[in-house]
């Protein structure tokens, strides 16, 4: 008997994904630079680098480091800035097989809105707001903080008329709260999360791996942390849409961050050793629903069996 292929579609809200798999912002470039080394047909969507008001040169080297299976990076948000960005990227958009998303930075709510606004200029379908950039005066991340998330995400909701997603951090002492203050100010979803704070040193120079010393810590260890982060806001926020992000290998990670609430899911870290992670992570996914013949994504979003 011939079975019906599993229906890989999901939503995020309004939005329509052809699958859960979503390429990371900041790991798969401008994503028009980056369709060359990737096959983007696995994805949904793919978010492209964070661009921010005017141009930020980023940290000096060492700016990246290995960290046991995971990876430290301190690298600044280096980018041309959005004039540039509108450019130079906007018109190659649409050579791209994916929908891409742009990410907003900015040093406060206005920078943020106009940086949104130049994107939609730009083309892309949706903007992720990047919260967990330390920009606030005392240097600590706009999402650790709800009220100064919620500010940033109104203004950004103010100046575009496309989708909007918040980024969020797992450092945040209460995530479900800084969900619910984007949500309530406009986000049409949340990414959960971004990198964890890290350091490392090298033994044998005692300096510290990255310039910064304190950088992002990303890779498998972040699942765990990450699927927290999505449980409980699925938990308490059970009609507010969820994009899984952390530590995502293969076709199992994926499911498991379905299962926890998520209704998609991003593939970030991976990029760097494989480019065409999700060609082969889309193929794991799809088997394993096939196996237990899963009709549709959807059949398994917030599917978690209490003890």
């Amino acid at each position: 008997m011939k079975h019906t292929e599993p229906d890989l579609t999901t939503t995020l809200g309004s939005v329509t994904l052809r699958t859960p798999l979503i390429a990371a912002s900041g790991t798969v470039g401008s994503v028009v630079d980056f369709s060359g080394a990737a096959d983007f047909r696995a994805y949904g969507a793919a978010v492209a680098k964070s661009v921010s008001p005017v141009p930020w040169a980023g940290r000096v080297p060492p700016r990246l480091a290995p960290a046991g299976s995971g990876m430290l990076n301190g690298i600044g948000i280096q980018n041309p800035g959005i004039d540039a960005w509108e450019m130079e990227i906007g018109p190659r958009l649409r050579d791209v097989d994916v929908p891409v998303w742009g990410s907003a930075v900015g040093d406060d709510p206005a920078g943020f809105a106009g940086v949104a606004a130049g994107l939609e200029r730009a083309g892309v379908a949706a903007v992720e707001v990047n919260l967990s950039c330390p920009n606030l005066a005392d240097g600590h991340l706009f999402a650790l903080d709800a009220s100064a998330s919620a500010a940033v995400v109104g203004a950004v909701r103010g100046a575009t008329a496309l989708p909007v997603g918040a980024k969020l951090s797992p450092n945040a002492v209460d995530i479900v709260a800084i969900a619910d203050a984007v949500a309530t100010a406009g986000a049409d979803w949340v990414v959960l999360t971004n990198t964890v704070w890290g350091a490392g040193f090298d033994v044998d120079t005692r300096r510290p791996r990255l310039s910064s010393v304190v950088g992002g810590y990303s890779g498998p260890p972040l699942k765990p942390i990450a699927l927290r982060c999505v449980w409980e806001v699925a938990q308490a926020l059970p009609g507010l849409p969820i994009i899984g992000c952390g530590g995502v290998q293969n076709g199992a990670d994926v499911v498991e961050y379905l299962i926890a609430g998520a209704s998609a899911v991003c593939v970030g870290t991976a990029h760097f050793a494989e480019p065409r992670a999700g060609r082969r992570i889309m193929g794991e996914l799809e088997r394993f629903m096939r196996k237990r013949r899963i009709a549709a994504t959807h059949d398994l979003v917030g599917t978690v069996e209490p003890w």
